[in-house]
């Protein structure tokens, strides 16, 4: 027996300085594309949608930090397509990307309004695909994921990481709501489902359950 064919692609550029993962996911049968948190490389990133023979669709955000979202406006302006997420509490990083991009040395990033604000609950779709949208603050007050259930993958921005989790010493970021984000909203999606983290390596949530030292079922109970 075969499996059946996954109906979504991706593929991850690496973008900014911060070398964020901004990962494009595209419908198997349509060949419509999203471009997951576009914080820089937009002429580069546009140019491999087309040489794969896809469709820019829409943009989707995790969150509003420069190196994620520092592209969007320019991406938007040149592909004539809507700027999803993330949910309406990141608006003040929004608003603050151009000086942040000015910090470092990235004069060209600017900031948005979203056509369309997420939240815990909603769903996006692409192409013949729906995409599941799980609120996980912490990091940043209105940090989304994005989850493909029929393939068993998320994009997670900056709350997970391979061994590590997101950084919480920003301006309204939360300790506790990170942990809690993580074991209430990504450990109930299944130990199979492959993430893409906003730097690093891709891992899964059962490896992260078992080794992450931050997250890690041991780590949080000390047994």
């Amino acid at each position: 027996m075969t499996s059946a064919p996954s109906p979504i692609g991706v593929f991850v550029t690496p973008v900014t300085p911060l070398q964020q993962n901004c990962t494009t996911v595209w419908c198997t049968q349509t060949m419509k594309a999203a471009v997951i948190d576009p914080g820089g490389s937009v002429d580069a990133i546009i140019a491999e949608v087309a040489r794969r023979g896809l469709t820019l669709d829409k943009i989707w955000i995790t969150h509003g930090h420069l190196d994620h979202a520092g592209g969007a406006a320019e991406m938007q302006e040149k592909a004539g397509v809507d700027i999803i997420g993330p949910h309406p509490e990141d608006q003040f990083w929004i608003d603050g990307i151009p000086s942040q991009g000015q910090a470092y040395g990235l004069p060209e990033a600017r900031s948005f309004v979203p056509t369309r604000w997420l939240d815990e609950g909603d769903t996006v779709t692409l192409g013949e695909t729906k995409w599941e949208v799980r609120h996980c603050p912490g990091h940043t007050p209105g940090h989304i994921i994005f989850f493909n259930r029929e393939a068993r993958f998320a994009q997670v921005g900056d709350v997970l990481f391979q061994g590590s989790v997101g950084r919480t010493d920003f301006p309204r970021s939360d300790p506790a709501a990170l942990v809690r984000s993580v074991v209430e909203k990504l450990w109930p999606l299944g130990d199979d489902v492959t993430f893409v983290p906003g730097h690093g390596p891709h891992s899964t949530f059962g490896a992260e359950r078992r080794t992450n030292p931050f997250v890690s079922d041991r780590a949080l109970t000390g047994t």
